[in-house]
């Protein structure tokens, strides 16, 4: 589905491009508003600051807001700067209960009171229930419009009161069953509720074994749960059982594209909510401190090689292969680390189980040592034409890929027991593990061996 989609995204962009450069304001204002809100926000975030203000001029105010919720959150504090008062409080007015707990935290303070003295008391509770939580939990996630009945009623008093109520709420799939104390006990699928003899009772067809989902719950762990259990939406229960709202899939599929962003950005030191056209000052910032830890940790590899100086000085081939050894033991040690890191986001990786890993990952670097070692061991001999100098790299190879699996196994775990993200910092440590093994014991063989 992807790749179809992709194209589409592609020509929209490209068609875009060309009715603003012949400034056909019309056919753009067509284009866009034809749109999906979170079709908009993507092209909004695919153009430069000076163009992505054309088209967000031309987006009908009652797409606003919802066009701001799915922005990033760079784009949407640079759009909400230059958005007046009024037409902030025209955005987020209509907004579900969720969307909007979402964008108060980046709107000013006099447009937040604004839009709580618009909204009746019902609704002001429902926010206030969700921004009790944090935006990274179950409770933050969670939509408190739910449709909620007895168990004692029957399937035709529930689709009698479903037709007075005239409609439900977006993407229910489920009602949930609670008693008189809105305790939950259940759910009701729908299409049990339309399949079911209409004279059964709610507490004879619903399901039980749909546990609530509590309030504190991280989003990654929500995720986990509507991935395993292949749920479209799921209730969200207090720690007295009582029913507080529901989560639903929309919401974990972007928890789950927002974890992948994290993970993939992350691990290259950016910020997965980095504005791509940003300004070059501030681009060059960020990333300057990630390049200045980089520049430390290569000092250190370097400090290492020149303890060495004097050997190098007198077996030139060192040298020239010191970039072998550190290539390959920090190629194995991104292997190891990108699975470890992806196990402690799933879940998977525990200290159950870490020992385990370890092993398996010490075997497979082992393996593959012995086999790639001997391959670069044997063009050593063919060049330089020095058993010694073969065998100095062979076991320099043996020794770092070991570094590497021990480093890709135990720096992540560590830093997490730290409370560290082990996709920011692991990459940077990992390497400098290898390259510093990595040159420290080629030079350090081969100032014993060949010296």
């Amino acid at each position: 589905m992807n790749a179809e989609l992709r194209p589409a995204k592609m020509s929209r962009l490209e068609t875009l491009r060309r009715a603003l450069e012949q400034g056909t304001g019309r056919q753009v204002h067509r284009l866009v508003n034809s749109m999906h809100p979170a079709e908009v926000a993507s092209l909004l975030e695919s153009l430069p600051p000076a163009k992505r203000e054309i088209v967000w001029d031309l987006v009908d105010p009652e797409l606003e807001g919802d066009v701001l919720v799915e922005l990033n959150d760079e784009v949407r504090a640079d759009l909400i700067r230059e958005m007046g008062t009024e037409e902030l409080v025209a955005a987020a007015e209509g907004l579900e209960v969720d969307d909007l707990a979402d964008l108060l935290a980046d709107l000013p303070e006099t447009v937040n009171q604004q839009v709580l003295r618009s909204m009746d008391s019902q609704d002001r509770e429902r926010l206030t229930a969700v921004l009790a939580y944090d935006a990274d939990t179950a409770g933050g996630l969670m939509n408190t419009d739910t449709v909620s009945i007895r168990p004692d009623v029957t399937l035709e008093t529930v689709l009698r009161y479903l037709r007075m109520r005239g409609e439900i709420p977006e993407r229910t799939d489920s009602l949930f069953v609670v008693n008189r104390h809105d305790r939950y006990l259940g759910a009701l699928n729908l299409t049990r509720l339309l399949t079911e003899d209409p004279e059964r009772t709610v507490g004879e067809v619903m399901n039980t074994e749909v546990a609530g989902i509590a309030p504190e719950t991280p989003a990654n762990q929500v995720a986990s749960l509507f991935q395993d259990r292949d749920l479209l939406s799921a209730a969200v229960v207090s720690p007295e059982g009582r029913l507080l709202g529901r989560v639903t899939v929309d919401d974990v599929v972007d928890v789950i594209r927002e974890e992948a962003d994290h993970s993939v950005m992350r691990m290259a030191g950016l910020d997965e909510d980095a504005d791509m056209f940003a300004a070059v000052v501030p681009s060059a910032r960020r990333r300057g401190v990630w390049l200045g830890i980089n520049l430390g940790t290569a000092f250190l590899a370097a400090w290492v090689v020149g303890l060495f100086e004097s050997t190098i000085e007198d077996i030139v081939a060192l040298a020239v292969l010191m970039p072998i050894v550190a290539s390959m033991g920090g190629v194995a040690a991104t292997q190891t680390l990108t699975l470890i890191v992806r196990g402690l986001a799933l879940g998977q990786v525990e200290r159950a189980n870490a020992r385990w890993l370890l092993t398996k990952e010490i075997a497979v670097a082992m393996l593959n040592g012995m086999a790639w070692a001997t391959v670069v061991a044997i063009v050593a001999f063919l060049w330089y034409r020095d058993w010694k100098i073969a065998g100095v790299i062979f076991a320099a190879m043996m020794v770092n890929l070991f570094a590497a699996a021990l480093a890709g196994v135990i720096v992540p775990l560590t830093l997490k027991r730290f409370g560290v993200d082990p996709a920011v910092a692991g990459g940077v440590v990992v390497t400098t593990v290898t390259d510093v093994v990595g040159f420290a014991s080629l030079l350090g063989l081969g100032t014993l061996v060949l010296m």
